[in-house]
């Protein structure tokens, strides 16, 4: 039995990871949070020597770190607890993984990049954050090529899943408003939580070490995704495009986007062949999940 310790387990991705490994028969998933919650343990990622204690105890096969500070604005304002969460956290547990010969998959993010270029950014191309969000994700990737060697870092964009998330926005304002103003010109690849858990599944099981890439196939801006969900769940709220200049003078204090931030899963695709769902695919799945809920 394969003792699989996965970290912010109630946030989406830690929600869908858990799920689909909780399905195999020789896997134990051992769910952390923050905070103690039914079948989840409180561990604290931040304090090093809670986590050697936890890690040396259960001896897992793999650590899969979901837990992150993703508000990204409240990292501008909170450049402490970002680093805490986002830097310090993945050290860590890197730390321990690396002493107690555990695997660690390390989710970060495509604001790692600047997004001032004009085609999708590859594992190759150098990271340059432009926001603390940003910045403190690339902290922790360094930390985690630093302190570990069996690891996978893994950078996704745009995710949705069961939980807060723009998507579950967008459905709850349609249902007041009719007209929704929405950014047209970042452009990137909204990704399910449920495409993410199967790449995370596909890597977890090999020694394809390294720094990936992970979202759906395809591009589009948040203002042609806004469109999509209301096409197929057939909302008539009309979408306005707007710019990011004018979402910043109605939002003074929201930190900078990356305008291109679409990733290329470039690394996946040349090392095993594996090719993530396309993004219309993904989100119409979804949709239909939420649907059948009801």
């Amino acid at each position: 039995m394969k003792n699989i310790i996965i970290t912010g387990a109630n946030g989406q991705l830690g929600r869908a990871i858990s799920n689909k490994l909780k399905k195999q028969e020789d896997v134990n998933v051992i769910k952390t949070d923050i905070l103690e919650e039914n079948d989840i343990t409180s561990l604290d990622i931040t304090n090093l020597n809670q986590v050697m204690d936890f890690i040396e105890n259960k001896r897992p096969y793999a650590i899969i770190n979901c837990a992150a500070y993703t508000n990204v604005d409240g990292c501008e304002k909170d450049w402490d607890g970002a680093y805490k969460l986002n830097s310090i956290g993945p050290r860590n547990l890197s730390i321990a993984a690396e002493k107690f010969d555990a695997k660690i998959v390390h989710i970060s993010t495509d604001y790692v990049f600047s997004g001032d270029g004009d085609r999708p950014y590859t594992e190759f191309d150098t990271p340059s954050p432009i926001s603390a969000y940003g910045k403190t994700k690339l902290a922790g990737e360094e930390f985690v090529k630093q302190f570990s060697n069996k690891y996978f870092i893994i950078r996704t964009a745009w995710l949705y899943g069961d939980g807060k998330n723009f998507v579950k926005t967008m459905l709850r304002l349609s249902e007041t408003m009719q007209e929704i103003s929405v950014v047209d010109d970042q452009l990137g690849s909204p990704t399910s939580t449920e495409v993410l858990s199967n790449i995370i599944e596909e890597l977890l099981w090999t020694e394809n070490y390294g720094t990936f890439h992970g979202t759906c196939e395809g591009i589009c801006s948040w203002a042609e995704f806004t469109e999509e969900i209301f096409r197929i769940m057939n909302i008539k709220t009309k979408v306005n495009f707007i710019s990011s200049n004018e979402y910043a003078r109605q939002h003074p204090d929201a930190a900078s986007r990356p305008a291109y931030s679409v990733l290329d899963n470039y690394m996946l695709k040349i090392t095993n062949g594996y090719v993530a769902d396309d993004w219309k695919k993904a989100i119409k799945v979804y949709l239909n999940d939420i649907n059948n809920q009801k």
